[in-house]
């Protein structure tokens, strides 16, 4: 079982407003991605041999922004349910131990972008989601016990992070796990075509 560690928790004010709850994980996913320079993520992304199943560069934004918004949703349900006076003392230890794990992936989330097109280390950002993957999983059996509905709303978010880590591992092992100088010349038209991957 993990502890609650106040010191790197996101304050409970944030997970007690459903506004700010919500808001949060879309804005910090949203500056992150801004300042991975997107056309230049896009010319990366285009650039690497890719595992079958790939999506297009368009479907990215509006899936996290939608995943970032059910992630905020389950931190404010399994706060305001877990805490509640009425709820059991066991209900509040689960929801303060997920609070600081929900902490923990929210990081791990926001640093693989800058890891993988960033600093093109795709070791590193594969270490990254792995780890992200099983925080979340054990965030969601946790929260899911507090409150079904706050187990339920990180589902979809546990099922693409089980997707992107198929991603991350296929693309470095089609890449020989070296992304640097893997870019194409310019931002790509919307008609683009992925690198031939039989090459």
């Amino acid at each position: 079982m993990t502890t609650f560690i106040p010191s790197i928790t996101i304050p409970a004010a944030i997970f007690a407003n459903p506004a700010t709850s919500v808001l949060l994980p879309i804005a910090l996913g949203t500056a992150v991605g801004y300042s991975c320079r997107p056309k230049e993520t896009q010319k990366t992304y285009l650039a690497l041999k890719q595992p079958p199943f790939r999506p297009p560069p368009e479907v990215f934004g509006p899936a996290w922004t939608l995943l970032y918004g059910l992630m905020g949703y389950s931190a404010y349900r399994a706060y305001t349910v877990g805490m509640n006076p009425f709820s059991s003392a066991e209900k509040h230890v689960l929801t303060k131990h997920g609070a600081t794990l929900y902490s923990i992936q929210l990081g791990l989330n926001l640093i693989w972008m800058p890891l993988f097109f960033v600093a093109k280390r795709p070791i590193e950002a594969t270490v990254d989601i792995i780890a992200l993957t099983g925080v979340t999983g054990y965030l969601t059996y946790l929260w899911g016990q507090v409150d079904t509905v706050a187990g339920l709303a990180l589902a979809p978010y546990l099922g693409w992070l089980g997707f992107a880590t198929y991603l991350t591992v296929g693309v470095g092992y089609l890449n020989n796990w070296d992304l640097k100088d893997k870019e194409v010349p310019k931002a790509p038209a919307a008609d683009t075509k992925y690198v031939n991957e039989k090459k």
